[in-house]
C-alpha cells in the first residue's frame, strides 16, 4: 500500500526498470519501503512505527534507568532510521540520551524516505534533524545525545566497534534489524552473533524481531540468555485481514537473566516448551561465517548440508507436534518468519 503524500520512487532502478525500493506502509499508516532486491519488506504488517515500539522500544525498558544516564546503542540495519528514532523520543521522555551507532550499508532507503513529506511528519524536530545529519553528514549531536552512521558491510564494521571504537562490554541495547535469515544470512550468523554478543554490558540487551531458531540457538552459544518479545495487546484489535497468529514477536537477550513476567504489561515472557523444543530441531542450525566475507548463496548452502546431516529431530516433526502444519508464517509476524 502506498504512502499518501509521496512522489515517485527515488534512487537506483534495475533494467528492467523495476524500482530498487518501493513505499508501503502497515496497518498503523506509517512509512515504510519494500526491497525487491531481497522480496521482503522493512517491517511488517503492523506498521514500521508500532513494530520499532513494541519489538524494540518496549523490550528496551527504559524505565530501568535512571534520568540523566546515557546509554549506548548499536543500531543494525539502520536502514529508515525508524528504530533509531523512536527509542530517541521515547529516551528523551524518560530523561535519558543516546549514543547511537548505526550500521548500514545503502543509504537510499534514508534518502528516499526523507523525501516523503509523510515519513518527516511522524518525527519531532530535534528526530528529524537527527535523520537529516546523519544522511548528509553521517553524524548528529544536540541536546546531549549524539549518533553516527558507519556505512559498509556491517560484518566488517563491528570489528571497529569492539577495538578501534572500544565498545566491547559497553553496549546497553543492540537492535538487530536485518532482513530475514533466508534473505540475509551474513547477518545472522553465528559468527556475527557473537561479535555482537561482545558489545553488551552485563545488563545489556540485544533485541530483534526474528524468533528463528538458528538465530536463538547461536545467541545461546554466544553465552547469553533468552527471553521472548510478548506480542502487543494492540494485535486483537486489528481487522480480521491483518491478525496474524504469533507465539513471539521476537527475542531479547543478554548476558545475565532477563526481568520476566507473566503478566500482560510485561515486554519479556520466558520461552515455552514449544519455543525451547525448537531449538532442539534441524532449524536451530546455526549460519555459520567464519571468514565474515562469504556470500548469502554459500552460507545457505553450507547450512543446508550441515542440516541434513544432523542428528536433531526434524522440524516438520515439530510442527505436527504443535498443529503448526499449514501455517508457514505462524511464529514472527510475516514477512519475518522463522526458518
Amino acid at each position: 500500500m502506498t504512502s499518501n503524500g509521496c512522489g515517485p520512487e527515488a534512487g537506483p532502478t534495475p533494467a528492467d526498470g523495476t524500482p530498487a525500493l518501493r513505499i508501503q506502509s502497515g496497518a498503523d499508516g506509517s512509512f515504510s519501503l519494500f526491497s525487491n532486491r531481497f522480496g521482503e519488506g522493512f517491517h511488517g504488517t503492523i506498521g514500521a512505527l508500532s513494530e520499532a515500539r513494541a519489538k524494540f522500544v518496549r523490550p528496551a525498558q527504559l524505565e530501568r534507568f535512571s534520568a540523566g544516564q546515557r546509554l549506548v546503542v548499536v543500531d543494525v540495519g539502520f536502514g529508515l532510521g525508524t528504530n533509531s528514532a523512536a527509542l530517541l523520543e521515547a529516551a528523551s521522555g524518560q530523561g535519558l540520551t543516546l549514543q547511537i551507532l548505526g550500521l548500514e550499508l545503502d543509504p537510499q532507503p534514508l534518502r528516499q524516505a526523507l523525501a516523503c513529506a509523510a515519513f518527516r511528519r511522524q518525527w519531532q524536530p530535534g528526530t528529524l534533524a537527527m535523520l537529516w545529519a546523519l544522511l548528509e553528514r553521517g553524524g548528529w549531536c544536540a541536546d546531549g545525545s549524539q549518533a553516527r552512521l558507519l556505512w559498509g558491510d556491517a560484518r566488517s564494521r563491528v570489528g571497529g566497534l569492539l577495538e578501534r571504537h572500544q565498545l566491547a562490554g559497553r553496549c546497553d541495547l543492540v537492535l538487530l534489524d536485518a532482513f530475514s535469515p533466508r534473505r540475509c544470512p551474513e547477518l545472522w550468523s553465528l559468527e556475527f552473533l557473537s561479535a555482537l554478543a561482545r558489545l553488551l554490558r552485563p545488563e545489556g540487551r540485544l533485541l530483534t524481531y526474528c524468533c528463528a531458531a538458528a538465530v536463538r540457538h547461536s545467541l545461546q552459544l554466544a553465552g547469553l540468555q533468552l527471553a521472548s518479545i510478548r506480542p502487543p495487546q494492540e494485535l486483537g484489535t486489528m481487522a480480521p485481514s491483518q491478525r496474524i497468529r504469533p507465539w513471539s514477536f521476537g527475542t531479547a537477550a543478554s548476558p545475565t537473566a532477563l526481568g520476566l513476567g507473566s503478566g500482560p504489561d510485561c515486554p519479556l515472557q520466558p520461552l515455552t516448551t514449544m519455543e525451547i523444543e525448537h531449538l532442539g530441531t534441524r532449524a536451530a542450525q546455526p549460519y555459520r561465517d567464519p571468514s565474515g566475507q562469504a556470500a548469502a548463496a554459500v552460507i545457505l548452502a553450507e547450512r543446508q548440508l550441515a542440516q541434513a546431516a544432523s542428528a536433531a529431530a526434524s522440524t516438520s516433526a515439530w510442527r505436527r507436534r504443535w498443529g503448526l502444519e499449514g501455517h508457514p508464517r505462524t511464529g514472527a509476524e510475516p514477512p519475518r518468519q522463522p526458518a
